[in-house]
């Protein structure tokens, strides 16, 4: 990044701008296909979730599935997005053997959703993402070629699939803005229900658009498209290499071929896949099986009033509720899960120390054991009951944390923690100031280099006193006494 939070390249006499744009396909949450009733679930031995509409047997046709219609609808309205009345299924015509129908049932034309806007938090400011359309599309099969030398094996459990490709205007500048968007979109779409984001299984994946130019030119370079790269991680190490590798072409006086290429994420490079296609390349015309898709403005309203609060609302409700820093609420409204737990904490406990515990000890344990923060060991109503008990002063904040390390193990409840182990913190100040003469008696040389102008003393008395109460006395009352009997 320079000055002005660019990502840009530089070569011994000029200065390059990276664009990048992306292709989202992220697969709508419904429990059956886009045009067959075959189950999605995830993990089934192979081919046994297909009709003989996803196998494309003569004759088969087609039926429109509305849930997933209805999905693709609400995630056009959380990405702030034109939503089109009429829209239509073309067929994109390409041979693979994993595509039993020789096309894909697509939107080319007329998608379901027009042009859109998502905004990201990136430490130099607000920075705002153009969508220029979201259409739907089934899926296809997948081929597997690790199980035979010989031979590819064809799995059509996911032909049929019912994906929403987002793409975005080429607006984005860096890895970092990459990363940003594909999380931001992915929270929207967990927000709305609408897609699990699960890159792991498959459910978000990206083909990433990539050119370079000169810093100061407004003329695009010549883009190479990346396909189907299943990680951020791995999206941020391919637009890397690939600038850098169409700049040294640029520098060198050569043309950049305009072509689909793959990410070698073993060789941390990319590699030509065929020549980029245009749209004529694939014959699209409108699928014969399939009227136009008509919804009426009755039907958009009624699904924008089942949208939840999303993101960019919640954020700013936990600002000005809760008095919560930016990057505090950034942090508590990037998952809707996180949130959700967040929200539960403070029904009863203190805002400002939930926000602490949940950002810091929580995340902590959570990385450590690569949890999602619905799986936490600790329950919201115990973290709760854990934050309260600092805040009426029955421990302190160090007993505390070994309390938490006792929770992890079975989200006990801290009260009985504290119970059973002889935790409660000493408040009564007849008993501290005992043991706090008791630290003065046996220091009295450390006293009078204290008294002589030594203040940074206070903190070896301070140490002693709670040393002395076995860690359990109140620290602010230790502090109080110690500078009433060390002043006086």
């Amino acid at each position: 990044m320079d000055k002005d939070n660019q990502f840009i390249i530089e070569r011994e006499n000029n200065k390059y701008e990276v664009v990048i744009g992306l292709e989202v396909h992220a697969q709508v949450t419904s429990q059956s296909k886009l045009f067959s009733s075959s189950s999605t679930k995830f993990g089934s031995e192979p081919n046994t979730q297909v009709s003989l509409v996803d196998a494309a047997f003569p004759g088969m046709l087609p039926v429109i599935n509305e849930f997933c219609v209805k999905q693709a609808i609400k995630t056009g309205i959380g990405l702030k997005a034109q939503i089109n009345k009429k829209s239509v299924f073309d067929r994109k015509n390409y041979f693979y053997a994993d595509l039993p129908q020789g096309y894909q049932i697509s939107q080319y034309k007329y998608p379901i959703v027009g042009e859109g806007k998502v905004i990201l938090d990136m430490p130099y400011g607000p920075k705002e993402v153009g969508i220029e359309r979201l259409h739907l599309e089934q899926d296809a099969g997948k081929s597997i070629h690790d199980i035979d030398p010989n031979n590819t094996f064809v799995d059509l459990n996911r032909s049929g699939v019912a994906l929403m490709e987002i793409v975005s205007k080429p607006d984005l500048r860096s890895p970092d803005e990459v990363n940003a968007y594909i999380k931001k979109l992915r929270s929207i779409m967990r927000y709305l229900g609408t897609c699990d984001g699960n890159m792991q299984e498959g459910s978000l994946r990206a083909d990433v658009n990539v050119s370079v130019r000169k810093l100061g030119s407004k003329d695009f370079g010549t883009r190479c498209e990346i396909k189907n790269v299943n990680s951020i991680k791995f999206m941020q190490q391919a637009i890397v290499y690939e600038a850098n590798r169409q700049i040294d072409l640029v520098e060198d006086g050569k043309e950049i071929d305009q072509e689909t290429r793959l990410f070698d994420t073993k060789k941390n490079e990319t590699r030509s896949m065929r020549s980029k296609e245009d749209a004529h390349d694939y014959r699209y015309f409108p699928d014969p099986d399939l009227l136009p898709l008509e919804v009426s403005d009755d039907y958009i309203n009624q699904l924008k009033n089942e949208i939840p609060e999303l993101p960019d609302e919640k954020k700013k409700r936990f600002i000005e509720k809760f008095e919560l820093s930016s990057y505090e609420a950034n942090i508590l409204v990037s998952d809707i899960e996180t949130s959700k737990y967040f929200e539960e904490v403070i029904k009863n406990s203190d805002v400002k120390l939930a926000t602490n515990w949940i950002t810091g000890e929580l995340f902590a344990v959570l990385n450590e054991k690569n949890l999602e923060i619905s799986e936490s060991p600790v329950s919201s109503n115990n973290l709760s009951k854990l934050i309260n008990l600092i805040k009426d002063g029955t421990i302190s904040g160090k007993i505390a944390k070994t309390i938490f390390e006792e929770m992890i193990n079975g989200d006990q409840d801290p009260q009985k923690i504290v119970e059973e182990k002889g935790l409660k913190q000493e408040s009564d100040p007849k008993a501290l100031e005992e043991l706090i003469d008791k630290v003065i008696m046996n220091n009295t040389d450390k006293v009078e280099e204290y008294k002589s102008g030594k203040d940074k003393l206070f903190g070896f008395f301070v140490g002693q006193a709670m040393k002395e109460s076995k860690g359990k006395g109140n620290p602010q009352l230790i502090n109080k006494i110690l500078k009433n009997k060390l002043n006086g």
